[in-house]
Protein backbone atom coordinates (compact mmCIF):
# COMPACT_ATOMS: atom_id res chain seq x y z
CA UNK A 1 0.00 0.00 0.00
CA UNK A 2 2.87 2.38 0.79
CA UNK A 3 4.28 1.84 -2.72
CA UNK A 4 0.92 2.59 -4.38
CA UNK A 5 0.57 5.72 -2.27
CA UNK A 6 4.06 6.80 -3.38
CA UNK A 7 3.03 6.37 -7.02
CA UNK A 8 -0.19 8.32 -6.48
CA UNK A 9 1.55 11.13 -4.62
CA UNK A 10 4.41 11.26 -7.12
CA UNK A 11 2.00 11.51 -10.02
CA UNK A 12 0.13 14.35 -8.34
CA UNK A 13 3.33 16.31 -7.72
CA UNK A 14 4.59 15.65 -11.26
CA UNK A 15 1.34 17.01 -12.73
CA UNK A 16 1.26 20.04 -10.46
CA UNK A 17 4.97 20.74 -10.79
CA UNK A 18 5.32 20.30 -14.56
CA UNK A 19 3.68 23.60 -15.55
CA UNK A 20 5.88 26.54 -14.57
CA UNK A 21 6.01 30.18 -15.70
CA UNK A 22 7.65 29.18 -18.99
CA UNK A 23 4.87 26.73 -19.84
CA UNK A 24 2.15 29.16 -18.74
CA UNK A 25 3.38 32.06 -20.83
CA UNK A 26 4.66 30.18 -23.87
CA UNK A 27 1.56 28.02 -24.28
CA UNK A 28 -0.68 31.05 -23.79
CA UNK A 29 1.22 33.05 -26.41
CA UNK A 30 1.29 30.18 -28.91
CA UNK A 31 -2.42 29.40 -28.50
CA UNK A 32 -3.39 33.04 -28.98
CA UNK A 33 -1.30 33.36 -32.16
CA UNK A 34 -1.00 29.90 -33.73
CA UNK A 35 -3.92 27.96 -32.29
CA UNK A 36 -3.15 24.28 -31.76
CA UNK A 37 -0.81 24.03 -34.74
CA UNK A 38 2.24 23.78 -32.44
CA UNK A 39 0.79 21.16 -30.10
CA UNK A 40 3.26 18.69 -31.60
CA UNK A 41 6.20 20.64 -30.12
CA UNK A 42 4.78 20.26 -26.60
CA UNK A 43 4.10 16.56 -27.16
CA UNK A 44 7.65 15.96 -28.45
CA UNK A 45 9.05 17.88 -25.48
CA UNK A 46 7.00 15.83 -23.00
CA UNK A 47 8.23 12.57 -24.53
CA UNK A 48 11.80 13.90 -24.34
CA UNK A 49 11.58 14.91 -20.68
CA UNK A 50 10.11 11.49 -19.87
CA UNK A 51 12.97 9.71 -21.65
CA UNK A 52 15.73 11.62 -19.89
CA UNK A 53 14.01 11.88 -16.49
CA UNK A 54 13.66 8.10 -16.48
CA UNK A 55 17.41 7.82 -17.15
CA UNK A 56 18.18 10.33 -14.39
CA UNK A 57 15.92 8.55 -11.93
CA UNK A 58 17.47 5.19 -12.79
CA UNK A 59 20.99 6.64 -12.38
CA UNK A 60 20.05 8.03 -8.95
CA UNK A 61 18.40 4.79 -7.84
CA UNK A 62 21.27 2.50 -8.94
CA UNK A 63 24.37 4.64 -8.31
CA UNK A 64 22.91 6.68 -5.41
CA UNK A 65 24.51 9.72 -7.03
CA UNK A 66 22.99 12.67 -8.89
CA UNK A 67 23.74 14.06 -12.36
CA UNK A 68 26.54 16.55 -11.66
CA UNK A 69 27.99 14.27 -9.03
CA UNK A 70 28.95 12.00 -11.95
CA UNK A 71 29.59 14.48 -14.77
CA UNK A 72 33.05 15.61 -13.65
CA UNK A 73 34.11 12.07 -12.80
CA UNK A 74 32.88 10.55 -16.06
CA UNK A 75 33.61 13.34 -18.58
CA UNK A 76 36.56 15.07 -16.92
CA UNK A 77 36.84 18.49 -15.25
CA UNK A 78 36.99 20.60 -18.44
CA UNK A 79 33.95 19.13 -20.17
CA UNK A 80 32.21 18.91 -16.82
CA UNK A 81 32.82 22.59 -16.11
CA UNK A 82 31.44 23.56 -19.53
CA UNK A 83 28.29 21.60 -18.70
CA UNK A 84 28.12 23.21 -15.27
CA UNK A 85 28.62 26.76 -16.58
CA UNK A 86 25.99 26.55 -19.31
CA UNK A 87 23.42 24.68 -17.28
CA UNK A 88 23.93 26.85 -14.20
CA UNK A 89 23.39 30.08 -16.16
CA UNK A 90 20.17 28.76 -17.69
CA UNK A 91 18.91 27.48 -14.34
CA UNK A 92 19.64 30.85 -12.70
CA UNK A 93 17.82 32.66 -15.53
CA UNK A 94 14.87 30.31 -15.05
CA UNK A 95 15.00 30.97 -11.30
CA UNK A 96 14.71 34.71 -11.93
CA UNK A 97 11.72 34.09 -14.20
CA UNK A 98 10.01 31.85 -11.63
CA UNK A 99 10.36 34.36 -8.77
CA UNK A 100 9.04 37.04 -11.12
CA UNK A 101 6.17 34.71 -12.02
CA UNK A 102 5.20 34.31 -8.36
CA UNK A 103 5.25 38.09 -7.94
CA UNK A 104 3.07 38.56 -11.03
CA UNK A 105 0.61 35.94 -9.76
CA UNK A 106 0.40 37.68 -6.37
CA UNK A 107 -0.23 40.96 -8.21
CA UNK A 108 -3.28 39.33 -9.81
CA UNK A 109 -4.54 38.31 -6.37
CA UNK A 110 -3.95 41.63 -4.57
CA UNK A 111 -3.63 44.32 -7.26
CA UNK A 112 -0.38 45.31 -5.51
CA UNK A 113 2.40 46.07 -8.02
CA UNK A 114 4.57 43.00 -8.56
CA UNK A 115 7.87 44.73 -7.68
CA UNK A 116 6.61 45.20 -4.12
CA UNK A 117 6.09 41.45 -3.92
CA UNK A 118 9.57 40.48 -5.16
CA UNK A 119 11.41 40.88 -1.79
CA UNK A 120 8.61 39.03 0.01
CA UNK A 121 8.72 36.17 -2.51
CA UNK A 122 12.51 35.97 -2.26
CA UNK A 123 12.35 35.66 1.54
CA UNK A 124 9.52 33.11 1.29
CA UNK A 125 11.50 30.94 -1.14
CA UNK A 126 14.56 31.12 1.11
CA UNK A 127 12.53 30.09 4.18
CA UNK A 128 10.96 27.16 2.34
CA UNK A 129 14.33 25.95 1.05
CA UNK A 130 15.99 26.42 4.41
CA UNK A 131 13.33 25.10 6.80
CA UNK A 132 10.60 23.10 5.02
CA UNK A 133 10.90 19.35 4.65
CA UNK A 134 11.67 18.15 1.15
CA UNK A 135 8.54 16.01 0.87
CA UNK A 136 6.31 18.75 2.31
CA UNK A 137 7.63 21.33 -0.12
CA UNK A 138 7.24 19.08 -3.15
CA UNK A 139 3.89 17.52 -2.29
CA UNK A 140 2.01 20.56 -0.96
CA UNK A 141 3.03 22.92 -3.77
CA UNK A 142 2.64 20.21 -6.38
CA UNK A 143 -0.87 19.26 -5.29
CA UNK A 144 -2.04 22.87 -4.95
CA UNK A 145 -0.61 23.41 -8.43
CA UNK A 146 -3.23 20.90 -9.60
CA UNK A 147 -5.63 23.85 -9.47
CA UNK A 148 -4.40 24.43 -13.03
CA UNK A 149 -6.74 21.60 -14.04
CA UNK A 150 -9.25 24.44 -14.21
CA UNK A 151 -7.85 25.16 -17.71
CA UNK A 152 -8.97 21.71 -18.88
CA UNK A 153 -12.38 22.26 -17.27
CA UNK A 154 -12.63 25.66 -18.96
CA UNK A 155 -11.77 24.17 -22.35
CA UNK A 156 -14.52 21.58 -21.95
CA UNK A 157 -16.98 24.26 -20.77
CA UNK A 158 -16.26 26.42 -23.83
CA UNK A 159 -17.68 23.64 -26.06
CA UNK A 160 -15.09 24.04 -28.83
CA UNK A 161 -15.20 22.32 -32.18
CA UNK A 162 -13.03 19.37 -31.13
CA UNK A 163 -12.62 18.19 -34.68
CA UNK A 164 -11.28 21.59 -35.73
CA UNK A 165 -8.81 21.67 -32.81
CA UNK A 166 -7.64 18.15 -33.66
CA UNK A 167 -7.20 19.14 -37.32
CA UNK A 168 -5.08 22.13 -36.27
CA UNK A 169 -2.94 19.93 -34.03
CA UNK A 170 -2.43 17.35 -36.77
CA UNK A 171 -1.61 19.85 -39.53
CA UNK A 172 1.64 21.73 -40.06
CA UNK A 173 0.27 25.20 -40.79
CA UNK A 174 0.39 28.78 -39.60
CA UNK A 175 -2.10 31.67 -39.60
CA UNK A 176 -1.80 34.04 -42.53
CA UNK A 177 -0.41 36.89 -40.47
CA UNK A 178 2.54 34.87 -39.14
CA UNK A 179 5.80 33.82 -40.80
CA UNK A 180 7.50 30.42 -40.85
CA UNK A 181 10.60 31.65 -38.94
CA UNK A 182 8.32 32.86 -36.13
CA UNK A 183 6.49 29.52 -36.22
CA UNK A 184 9.74 27.59 -35.77
CA UNK A 185 10.96 30.04 -33.12
CA UNK A 186 7.95 29.19 -30.97
CA UNK A 187 8.35 25.49 -31.72
CA UNK A 188 11.85 25.70 -30.21
CA UNK A 189 10.49 27.74 -27.28
CA UNK A 190 7.80 25.15 -26.50
CA UNK A 191 10.36 22.36 -26.76
CA UNK A 192 12.69 24.23 -24.38
CA UNK A 193 9.85 24.96 -21.95
CA UNK A 194 8.98 21.25 -21.74
CA UNK A 195 12.59 20.07 -21.35
CA UNK A 196 13.90 22.74 -18.97
CA UNK A 197 17.25 21.52 -17.52
CA UNK A 198 16.36 22.16 -13.88
CA UNK A 199 13.70 19.43 -14.04
CA UNK A 200 16.24 16.63 -14.41
CA UNK A 201 18.68 18.19 -11.90
CA UNK A 202 15.90 18.37 -9.33
CA UNK A 203 14.51 14.92 -10.15
CA UNK A 204 17.80 13.05 -9.83
CA UNK A 205 18.96 15.00 -6.79
CA UNK A 206 15.58 14.46 -5.14
CA UNK A 207 15.96 10.73 -5.76
CA UNK A 208 19.29 10.74 -3.96
CA UNK A 209 17.82 12.78 -1.09
CA UNK A 210 14.92 10.32 -0.82
CA UNK A 211 17.44 7.44 -0.90
CA UNK A 212 16.00 5.60 -3.85
CA UNK A 213 17.35 2.12 -4.57
CA UNK A 214 16.91 -0.17 -7.54
CA UNK A 215 13.74 -1.42 -5.82
CA UNK A 216 12.23 2.07 -6.39
CA UNK A 217 12.77 2.08 -10.15
CA UNK A 218 9.19 0.91 -10.83
CA UNK A 219 7.69 3.69 -8.70
CA UNK A 220 10.01 6.22 -10.30
CA UNK A 221 8.96 5.14 -13.80
CA UNK A 222 5.28 5.37 -12.88
CA UNK A 223 5.81 8.92 -11.64
CA UNK A 224 7.60 9.89 -14.84
CA UNK A 225 5.48 8.09 -17.40
CA UNK A 226 2.13 9.09 -15.91
CA UNK A 227 2.80 12.42 -14.17
CA UNK A 228 4.76 14.26 -16.86
CA UNK A 229 2.34 13.41 -19.72
CA UNK A 230 -0.63 14.52 -17.63
CA UNK A 231 1.26 17.73 -16.87
CA UNK A 232 1.76 18.08 -20.62
CA UNK A 233 -2.00 17.81 -21.09
CA UNK A 234 -2.40 20.82 -18.81
CA UNK A 235 -0.02 22.73 -21.09
CA UNK A 236 -2.12 21.75 -24.10
CA UNK A 237 -5.27 22.85 -22.25
CA UNK A 238 -3.72 26.29 -21.68
CA UNK A 239 -2.99 26.57 -25.39
CA UNK A 240 -6.46 25.23 -26.16
CA UNK A 241 -8.42 27.84 -24.22
CA UNK A 242 -6.25 30.58 -25.72
CA UNK A 243 -7.03 29.17 -29.17
CA UNK A 244 -10.78 29.21 -28.55
CA UNK A 245 -11.07 32.59 -26.81
CA UNK A 246 -8.09 34.78 -27.66
CA UNK A 247 -7.16 33.80 -31.22
CA UNK A 248 -10.56 34.72 -32.79
CA UNK A 249 -10.53 38.02 -30.89
CA UNK A 250 -7.02 38.88 -32.10
CA UNK A 251 -5.71 39.12 -28.52
CA UNK A 252 -2.05 38.13 -28.12
CA UNK A 253 -0.81 37.20 -24.65
CA UNK A 254 1.52 39.80 -23.16
CA UNK A 255 0.77 39.38 -19.45
CA UNK A 256 0.10 36.55 -17.02
CA UNK A 257 -3.40 37.91 -16.49
CA UNK A 258 -4.20 37.37 -20.17
CA UNK A 259 -3.23 33.70 -19.80
CA UNK A 260 -6.09 33.35 -17.30
CA UNK A 261 -8.61 35.43 -19.27
CA UNK A 262 -10.16 32.46 -21.15
CA UNK A 263 -10.85 30.74 -17.81
CA UNK A 264 -12.74 33.83 -16.64
CA UNK A 265 -14.77 33.78 -19.88
CA UNK A 266 -15.66 30.09 -19.41
CA UNK A 267 -16.07 29.81 -15.64
CA UNK A 268 -16.36 33.34 -14.28
CA UNK A 269 -14.66 34.82 -11.23
CA UNK A 270 -14.50 31.56 -9.29
CA UNK A 271 -12.76 29.82 -12.15
CA UNK A 272 -10.30 32.69 -12.48
CA UNK A 273 -9.60 32.59 -8.73
CA UNK A 274 -8.77 28.87 -8.99
CA UNK A 275 -6.51 29.56 -11.99
CA UNK A 276 -4.64 32.29 -10.09
CA UNK A 277 -4.21 29.92 -7.13
CA UNK A 278 -2.68 27.46 -9.58
CA UNK A 279 -0.40 30.21 -10.94
CA UNK A 280 0.90 31.00 -7.45
CA UNK A 281 1.46 27.37 -6.45
CA UNK A 282 3.00 26.26 -9.75
CA UNK A 283 5.41 29.18 -10.00
CA UNK A 284 6.33 29.00 -6.31
CA UNK A 285 6.97 25.27 -6.60
CA UNK A 286 9.10 25.80 -9.70
CA UNK A 287 10.99 28.63 -7.96
CA UNK A 288 11.86 26.27 -5.11
CA UNK A 289 12.93 23.55 -7.52
CA UNK A 290 15.13 25.88 -9.58
CA UNK A 291 16.67 27.40 -6.47
CA UNK A 292 17.57 23.96 -5.19
CA UNK A 293 18.87 23.00 -8.64
CA UNK A 294 21.34 25.89 -8.60
CA UNK A 295 22.75 24.61 -5.31
CA UNK A 296 22.60 20.96 -6.35
CA UNK A 297 24.52 21.35 -9.61
CA UNK A 298 27.35 23.51 -8.24
CA UNK A 299 27.73 21.54 -5.00
CA UNK A 300 27.75 18.20 -6.81
CA UNK A 301 30.33 19.33 -9.35
CA UNK A 302 32.74 20.79 -6.77
CA UNK A 303 32.17 17.92 -4.35
CA UNK A 304 31.02 19.67 -1.21
CA UNK A 305 28.17 18.58 1.06
CA UNK A 306 24.67 19.25 -0.22
CA UNK A 307 21.03 18.40 0.45
CA UNK A 308 17.88 19.62 2.17
CA UNK A 309 18.09 16.72 4.58
CA UNK A 310 21.58 17.82 5.63
CA UNK A 311 21.77 20.34 8.48
CA UNK A 312 22.57 23.84 7.17
CA UNK A 313 25.75 24.06 9.26
CA UNK A 314 26.98 20.81 7.66
CA UNK A 315 26.13 21.98 4.13
CA UNK A 316 26.96 25.65 4.57
CA UNK A 317 28.29 26.25 1.04
CA UNK A 318 25.23 24.58 -0.49
CA UNK A 319 22.86 26.84 1.43
CA UNK A 320 25.07 29.87 0.81
CA UNK A 321 24.84 29.23 -2.96
CA UNK A 322 21.06 29.06 -2.74
CA UNK A 323 20.91 32.27 -0.71
CA UNK A 324 23.24 34.01 -3.17
CA UNK A 325 21.10 32.91 -6.14
CA UNK A 326 17.99 34.24 -4.39
CA UNK A 327 19.66 37.61 -3.78
CA UNK A 328 20.82 37.77 -7.42
CA UNK A 329 17.37 36.85 -8.72
CA UNK A 330 15.63 39.44 -6.57
CA UNK A 331 18.23 42.07 -7.48
CA UNK A 332 17.74 41.50 -11.20
CA UNK A 333 13.96 41.72 -10.87
CA UNK A 334 14.18 44.91 -8.79
CA UNK A 335 15.75 46.65 -11.80
CA UNK A 336 12.17 46.54 -13.19
CA UNK A 337 13.10 44.13 -15.99
CA UNK A 338 9.93 42.60 -17.43
CA UNK A 339 9.47 39.09 -15.90
CA UNK A 340 7.62 37.95 -19.03
CA UNK A 341 10.62 38.97 -21.14
CA UNK A 342 12.93 37.09 -18.77
CA UNK A 343 10.64 34.08 -19.14
CA UNK A 344 10.88 34.22 -22.93
CA UNK A 345 14.67 34.38 -22.71
CA UNK A 346 14.74 31.50 -20.22
CA UNK A 347 12.81 29.05 -22.41
CA UNK A 348 14.90 29.87 -25.50
CA UNK A 349 18.20 29.62 -23.64
CA UNK A 350 16.98 26.39 -22.07
CA UNK A 351 16.79 25.02 -25.60
CA UNK A 352 20.33 26.26 -26.27
CA UNK A 353 21.70 24.50 -23.17
CA UNK A 354 19.86 21.21 -23.69
CA UNK A 355 22.81 19.29 -25.21
CA UNK A 356 24.98 20.25 -22.22
CA UNK A 357 22.35 18.75 -19.93
CA UNK A 358 21.29 15.62 -21.77
CA UNK A 359 24.50 14.33 -23.38
CA UNK A 360 26.13 13.47 -20.00
CA UNK A 361 22.94 11.71 -18.88
CA UNK A 362 22.99 9.47 -21.95
CA UNK A 363 26.70 8.72 -21.43
CA UNK A 364 26.34 7.76 -17.76
CA UNK A 365 23.17 5.71 -18.39
CA UNK A 366 25.25 3.54 -20.77
CA UNK A 367 28.19 3.03 -18.39
CA UNK A 368 28.10 -0.40 -16.71
CA UNK A 369 30.61 0.78 -14.10
CA UNK A 370 27.86 3.01 -12.69
CA UNK A 371 24.70 1.23 -13.82
CA UNK A 372 25.57 -2.49 -13.73
CA UNK A 373 22.70 -4.50 -15.16
CA UNK A 374 20.52 -1.36 -15.30
CA UNK A 375 22.35 0.22 -18.25
CA UNK A 376 20.22 1.50 -21.12
CA UNK A 377 18.65 -1.12 -23.29
CA UNK A 378 18.49 -0.89 -27.07
CA UNK A 379 15.14 0.94 -27.11
CA UNK A 380 16.26 3.49 -24.50
CA UNK A 381 19.43 4.16 -26.49
CA UNK A 382 17.61 4.56 -29.80
CA UNK A 383 15.02 6.94 -28.35
CA UNK A 384 17.64 8.78 -26.27
CA UNK A 385 19.90 9.24 -29.30
CA UNK A 386 17.00 10.52 -31.41
CA UNK A 387 16.11 13.07 -28.76
CA UNK A 388 19.75 14.06 -28.32
CA UNK A 389 19.77 14.83 -32.04
CA UNK A 390 16.59 16.89 -31.65
CA UNK A 391 18.02 18.91 -28.75
CA UNK A 392 21.16 19.62 -30.78
CA UNK A 393 19.03 20.87 -33.69
CA UNK A 394 16.95 23.02 -31.34
CA UNK A 395 20.10 24.37 -29.68
CA UNK A 396 21.70 25.33 -33.00
CA UNK A 397 18.51 26.89 -34.36
CA UNK A 398 17.53 28.87 -31.24
CA UNK A 399 19.77 31.95 -31.51
CA UNK A 400 19.41 32.46 -35.31
CA UNK A 401 15.62 32.20 -34.98
CA UNK A 402 15.63 34.54 -31.99
CA UNK A 403 17.61 37.16 -33.95
CA UNK A 404 15.73 36.78 -37.24
CA UNK A 405 12.29 36.98 -35.61
CA UNK A 406 13.26 39.54 -32.94
CA UNK A 407 12.07 37.04 -30.32
CA UNK A 408 8.91 36.15 -32.19
CA UNK A 409 7.68 39.67 -32.67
Amino acid sequence: MKKYFAVFLGVLTAIGGFVDIGDLVTNGVVGSRFGMSLAWATIVGVVGICVFSEMCGRIAAVSHRAVFDLVRERLGPRVGFLNLFGSLLVTLLTFIAEIGGVALALQLVTSVYYLLWVPFVAVLVWLILWRAKFSTMENVLGMVGLALIVFAVALWQLHPDWGHLAHQAATLHKPGGETWPVYWYYAVALFGAAMTPYEVFFFSSGGVEERWTDKDIGVMRANVLIGFPLGGLLSLAIAGVATVVLLPAGISVDTLGQVGLPVAVALGKIGLAVAVLGFVAATLGAACETGLSVGYSAAQYFGFQWGKYVKPKEAALFHALILLSIVVAAGVLMTAVDPILVTEFSVVFSAIALPLTYFPILVVANDPDYMGKHVNGRLANVVGTVFLGLVVVASVAAIPLMVITKMGR
